[in-house]
């Protein structure tokens, strides 16, 4: 017969709407069996497409056996995947990127059924939406606060570029490790492309923005902090995790060891640097040293008055009470500081860039501003924490003009072959060259 087919090659059947159906048994990856099925218009459309089925298992990764949603995988990794992998505030980010933004738009998808097209139209609508509106940012206000969505002007606030790299780049990271386990054939999520978006741009402080935000830090409450950032170039947390016996006086010198940050419903913890490399030990420059000696009778006034309230805990920046400082408080304090300095507005880690700026304009070797910032690759220095300003640039143009503007020596003469005509001697007959004047 035809449409007869062979021992274990499945079998094709038809259906009551008119179509047929085929299935056949093809091994699971974890070893069992399983029954898949295909679907056509004829019985020759069907037997090709089951072949082709069959053949893809075969060779391939096998036939999926996890059915579950996207929303119960994602759970199952950020709950007991991810935790062995990352760090506590980078848990705390991924959490709220799959809470937020990725289980309400794709979390009733099957895990096996998912593909790049849904990704991809997930991260294009997202990026017409304006945030503000999707998290009721505006609406979360006091009352008298609103001024935008919860009053019906939408601000328009869409997701940068890098915002929606970081939705992609989450759920990539989740997919790949259901591949590792085979839960999944493939990570569709790298089949996606997210655009980057322009890079962006730092505008670290001038030496005269840096001499008035100095001279402000100085009447600012815990301006010690963001003195130190500007003069060392340490990160937030990094300053916030210092204690006293972090300081040697005696030699002058810091060590870097550990730093503290706010996590999404943990509070505030002290967690290890960033990287190995953020593991350093830095000079303390005598108005560094001035600071630190100053800070430490204040400290011990705040102890004084808050008694038996006040908390142990040797950092070198706290509370009125010996907690540790709030990181975010620092952040926002930024605005107010920037304002009282007369200068223009920038964000906290700006001071680390200010820092590396100043220091390479200063004629620093880029290997030892690598080494103060604790970066593991010295490429992070020169691309990420190194501006040329448009004066620095003008002054690059004026060395290049005073250079083509210069009186020009009178050319000489070159013959076709590219060697010079020099001037003979008046009346001289032309020789033959000779063998010493071949030998010298």
């Amino acid at each position: 017969m035809t449409n007869r087919r062979p021992n274990g090659a499945g079998t094709i059947y038809p259906r009551k709407d008119g179509r047929y159906e085929g299935a056949a048994w093809v091994k699971t990856l974890d070893g069992q069996r399983t029954r898949i099925r295909v679907y056509g218009r004829t019985w020759e459309e069907t037997n090709q497409a089951l072949i082709k089925a069959v053949a893809e298992h075969q060779n391939g990764p096998g036939a999926v056996t996890d059915k579950r949603t996207l929303a119960a995988y994602l759970e199952y990794w950020i709950t007991h995947i991810a935790p062995h992998r990352v760090r506590a505030n980078t848990l705390a980010n991924y959490r709220q990127s799959i809470d937020m933004h990725i289980i309400p738009a794709l979390g009733a998808k099957k895990l096996d059924k998912l593909s790049a097209k849904d990704i991809r139209s997930w991260l294009d609508r997202i990026a017409v939406q304006c945030r503000c509106c999707a998290q009721r940012i505006d609406a979360k206000r006091a009352a008298d606060k609103q001024r935008c969505c919860a009053l019906g002007n939408c601000c328009q606030l869409l997701p940068a570029p890098r915002r929606l790299q970081y939705y992609h780049g989450v759920l990539a990271v989740a997919l790949a490790h259901a591949v590792r386990e085979d839960m999944i054939a493939r990570n569709v999520a790298k089949q996606v492309q997210v655009p980057s978006g322009p890079p962006r741009r730092y505008e670290p402080l001038t030496l005269t923005e840096a001499h008035a935000f100095l001279a402000e830090t100085r009447r600012f409450l815990h301006g010690e902090v963001y003195e130190l950032a500007l003069r060392t170039g340490m990160r937030r947390g990094e300053l916030l995790g210092l204690r006293w016996t972090d300081i040697d006086f005696e030699t002058n010198t810091l060590t870097i060891r550990r730093t503290v940050q706010r996590i999404i419903g943990q509070g505030k913890l002290e967690m290890p640097t960033k990287t190995k490399s953020s593991d350093r030990r830095i000079p303390l420059s005598p108005p560094c040293i001035k600071v630190l000696k100053e800070h430490v009778a204040f400290q011990q006034a705040q102890r004084d008055r808050a008694g038996k309230n006040w908390t142990k805990t040797d950092y070198v920046f706290t509370s009125s009470v010996g907690t540790p400082l709030e990181p975010q408080h620092i952040t926002q304090s930024m605005k107010t500081l920037c304002e009282r300095a007369g200068i223009r507005r920038i964000r906290f880690h700006d001071l680390r860039h200010s820092c590396a700026t100043l220091l390479i304009e200063s004629g620093v070797p880029l290997i030892t501003v690598k080494e103060l910032l604790g970066h593991s690759n010295i490429m992070i220095t020169a691309n990420t924490y190194t501006h040329t300003r448009l004066p620095h640039q003008a002054d690059a143009l004026r060395l290049l003009d005073d250079q083509l503007d210069r009186p020009n020596p009178k050319p000489h003469r070159h013959s076709a072959t590219g060697t010079e005509n020099k001037p003979e001697s008046a009346g001289a007959p032309e020789q033959e060259p000779t063998s010493s004047d071949h030998n010298s």
